[in-house]
Parts: C-alpha cells; sequence; structure tokens
C-alpha cells in the first residue's frame, strides 16, 4: 500500500485538474525553472511528504500558484 498524499500534494493534484494539465507537464515546468533533476517518482515524495527539497517545493507553488509551504 502507498503513503498518505499530504495536503500540499492533494493542492497540486486539484490545482493541475484546475488549470487542465497534466503532471509531465509540471515535471518539465519545474525542470526548466530550477535546472534540477525532477521526475514522475520525485512527485510523488514531495506528494507523499517524503522528500521536501525547498528549490523543487518554491518552484511548485510558483508555478501552480500555491501557497508558500513551509
Amino acid at each position: 500500500m502507498g503513503r498518505r498524499t499530504t495536503e500540499f500534494g492533494k493542492g497540486i493534484g486539484k490545482r493541475l485538474i484546475d488549470m487542465e494539465k497534466n503532471q509531465n507537464w509540471l515535471i518539465e515546468q519545474v525542470r526548466d525553472r530550477t535546472g534540477l533533476y525532477f521526475d514522475s517518482s520525485y512527485l510523488y515524495k514531495i506528494k507523499t511528504g517524503t522528500l521536501a527539497t525547498p528549490k523543487i517545493v518554491q518552484a511548485i507553488c510558483e508555478i501552480l500558484d500555491l501557497p508558500e509551504q513551509r
């Protein structure tokens, strides 16, 4: 059984639906903005709270216009 999605992770999913974009689009945007390695498994870890790389979390917040995570 997988890990639970955090509130932040749910916010990512809802925002992608609202914007009519998919996870691959978000992954490309984060890569372009940060220059860091980022893929679907990394995104899963962010959504479940396993990882919280500040530059990547900040980029996701900016791209999706979500409140900054502390």
